[in-house]
């Protein structure tokens, strides 16, 4: 008798709308304990949630037969913001925070909405992909709301020159190893925002135009808002 496959991942199922709920919750539970003596606590805590993905990811891969090339190196814009919530909630480093901040809503948040995924509920490559892609935006809403920290001027300039050059370096280990970081080569299979920029390779071109308009909407909010002691006036 043939095993029964796994169930495949669909967008806005059950398993995809517990892990939204979810996802609320722990952002409400974070601002609450914001306001608290556990606050900093609850900032280690998740922090070193987010960093043990990276290890514990490469464990299970193994263990499932899908470590390779494309599994196995942290360059995915997501693995980014991953990185810098991890720095933002251990150091509060003024880079960090708008790193995670940016990258975190204009990328990671699009991955927990449109999650460009196969595993299903209980596989455990379910539970990495989601524990990331909710941990970062929560971060990124955190650090500017109870950690009180902002944007400073020229965040934007600052996350396009770096985002460029991120990308660039992508594109050299994407082509040295016939793999597909950040989506350069070929679009998700599921369904995504990829899905209204254009056939390759010009996509790309228009991921980076893209970048700006975020960039650009998410630091309005704080175009006007004058800096306060805890806001990211110091140099990186």
């Amino acid at each position: 008798m043939m095993p029964v496959p796994p169930p495949a991942f669909h967008p806005f199922g059950p398993s995809h709308k517990a892990v939204l709920a979810i996802t609320l919750a722990l952002f409400i539970l974070m601002m609450l304990l914001a306001r608290t003596r556990w606050a900093v606590l609850s900032q280690r805590v998740l922090g070193a949630v987010l960093l043990a993905l990276f290890p514990l990811g490469l464990l299970v891969h193994a263990s499932y037969g899908s470590l390779s090339m494309q599994t196995a190196l942290p360059l995915q814009y997501c693995d980014v913001a991953t990185l810098a919530a991890v720095m933002a909630l251990w150091t509060r480093r003024p880079f960090f925070c708008e790193l995670v901040y940016f990258f975190g809503i204009a990328g990671t948040l699009q991955g927990l909405l449109t999650p460009a995924l196969v595993y299903e509920y209980p596989d455990p490559r379910f539970f990495l992909f989601f524990i990331m892609h909710a941990g970062v935006p929560i971060t990124a809403l955190y650090v500017v709301t109870a950690m009180g920290v902002r944007p400073r001027p020229g965040a934007v300039q600052r996350m396009m020159v770096f985002s460029i050059a991120w990308y660039a370096a992508v594109a050299v280990v994407n082509y040295a190893f016939g793999v597909n970081y950040a989506f350069q080569c070929a679009k998700p299979v599921q369904a995504s925002l990829f899905d209204q920029l254009g056939p390759w390779p010009w996509y790309n071109l228009s991921t980076i135009g893209l970048g700006v308009l975020f960039y650009s909407i998410l630091y309005l909010p704080f175009v006007f808002l004058k800096s306060t002691p805890g806001s990211l006036d110091d140099d990186l």
